[in-house]
């Protein structure tokens, strides 16, 4: 079956980095625009950055640019999400997303990032 699992997520101080994982299966992973998004508490879930199927285009958010980096690797069926400078508004939990044609949609279950001293 379909499975998007997020790891990489976990307490760090502000200016600190993080890396994301997402690995995927269950279905033609490299066919499929791959998102990241976040929710913190008590907000809606937000984009945080797009790539596409074969990673040669990437989208930010404006408040991630410049900090906020998504790859993938087609052959490890994986995204990823490096995110540097972490001040406490990123905290929240991170979602990636699977986007493919006529309307198919996954999510993962979400990882949990905390930027706090």
């Amino acid at each position: 079956q379909v499975q998007l699992v997020e790891s990489g997520g976990g307490l760090v101080q502000p200016g600190g980095s993080l890396r994301l994982s997402c690995a995927a299966s269950g279905f033609t992973f490299s066919s499929y625009t791959m998102r990241w998004y976040r929710q913190a508490p008590g907000k809606e879930r937000e984009l945080v950055a797009t790539i596409s199927r074969t990673g040669g285009s990437t989208n930010y958010a404006d408040s991630m640019k410049g900090r906020f980096t998504i790859s993938r690797d087609n052959a490890k069926n994986t995204v990823y999400l490096q995110m540097n400078s972490l001040q406490p508004e990123d905290t929240a939990v991170y979602y990636c997303n699977a986007i493919g044609s006529y309307g198919r949609d996954f999510w993962g279950q979400g990882t949990q990032v905390t930027v706090s001293s």
